[in-house]
């Protein structure tokens, strides 16, 4: 309220306060002429504190449907971030799954080309046994001979 209509409403006031009591009763005389020219005053104080109230009213309004734009902004902002992160995050275990497969396959793939290498190794052996087997009893054979022949008396 406008310091000037409190002002008014406190003359007003002491006016009836201080007004004479009427005999035997609660009423008082005012003057008339003195509480019709607080009223008037009051009167011409209210256009002007009408229209700050609905200055502050329309301010009030406005930072109001300021304060909820932005409040949408941010809580849509934060669903937007939260929805990144479940994506990125699900993205991360995606991929976490899919290493976790290659590496298995890769482990798998390993132990069998190992496995093929130990093999044909055992294979070339054996095929190196035999052929060693075929040139040792060719060596004998030869030896044989040779033996045979540097025998005394022949």
């Amino acid at each position: 309220m406008d310091e000037g209509l409190t002002t008014i409403l406190l003359e007003i006031e002491r006016a009836v306060q201080q007004a004479r009591t009427m005999p035997m009763s609660s009423s008082v005389l005012v003057s008339r002429a003195e509480l019709l020219e607080l009223v008037e005053q009051a009167r011409a104080a209210l256009p002007d504190q009408l229209g700050r109230a609905d200055e502050l009213l329309a301010g009030a309004d406005e930072v109001l449907v300021s304060a909820s734009a932005q409040a949408e902004q941010i809580v849509a902002a934060a669903r937007e971030r939260a929805a990144e992160l479940v994506s990125s995050d699900q993205v991360a275990v995606a991929a976490r799954a899919r290493a976790q497969e290659i590496e298995t396959a890769a482990e798998a793939t390993a132990q069998r080309l190992r496995h093929e290498a130990d093999d044909y190794c055992d294979r070339r052996l054996a095929d190196f046994e035999i052929d060693l087997g075929r040139v040792a009893a060719q060596v004998q054979a030869g030896r044989a001979k040779l033996a045979g022949r540097l025998a005394p008396g022949d």
